[in-house]
C-alpha cells in the first residue's frame, strides 16, 4: 500500500511508553483513494543533504479535513 499525505496545522499530544509526545496530524489518502490521517512525531532527511528546501517545505501546512478519526490504542506505537 502507498499513502500520499500533506501536513496540517494541527498538533496533538499522544501517550506512548516514553510518556507524552507531540505529533503533527497529516491528512491524505491511499493509492486506492481511502482517506487517512497520520500522526507524525519525527521526520528527518539524510544528514549530508542541503536541508534549506526541506526546512522551508516542512513549514507549509493547511487546515485538516473536517471530521475526526479516532486512533485505536493498538495503532499507537
Amino acid at each position: 500500500m502507498k499513502i500520499f499525505i500533506e501536513s496540517t496545522n494541527q498538533i496533538v499530544t499522544i501517550e506512548n511508553s516514553d510518556g507524552l509526545i507531540q505529533g503533527r496530524v497529516w491528512d491524505g489518502h491511499t493509492d486506492s483513494g481511502i482517506y487517512v490521517q497520520c500522526v507524525i512525531t519525527r521526520i528527518a532527511a539524510p544528514s549530508g543533504a542541503d536541508h534549506t528546501q526541506f526546512q522551508r517545505e516542512l513549514k507549509e501546512c493547511r487546515v485538516p479535513e473536517p471530521g475526526e478519526i479516532v486512533f485505536p490504542l493498538r495503532m499507537v506505537i
